[in-house]
């Protein structure tokens, strides 16, 4: 199994980071019912002020092969695509466990 983790730094007022990283997470949270290989996701919002990264995301696939399956799936891309304008930074750490 393969966990995938990424962070996200958004840009706008606290406000503004907060609705896009909600829709986000709705979003992300959909997706083990439409993308066959994502057995799990789970959707953090930081909820603390001193801290300069606004979601985090935790994934588990079965290979490292089905994290580009994921990444290149139609759901997938339609929950990324709501960040346009609004992804100041992107970290990923993938690992099998």
């Amino acid at each position: 199994m393969v966990k995938h983790i990424v962070t996200f730094r958004l840009t706008g007022t606290p406000e503004e980071r907060k609705e896009v990283a909600l829709r986000f997470k709705a979003a992300l949270e959909a997706l083990p019912e439409q993308i066959s290989v994502l057995k799990s996701i789970e959707v953090g919002i930081n909820e603390n002020p001193n801290e300069s990264w606004d979601v985090v995301l935790t994934a588990i696939v079965p290979t490292m092969a089905d994290v580009d399956v994921y990444a290149k799936h139609p759901a997938h891309l339609a929950a990324a695509g709501l960040l346009a304008g609004h992804k100041d930074m992107r970290a990923c750490v993938d690992y099998e466990f």
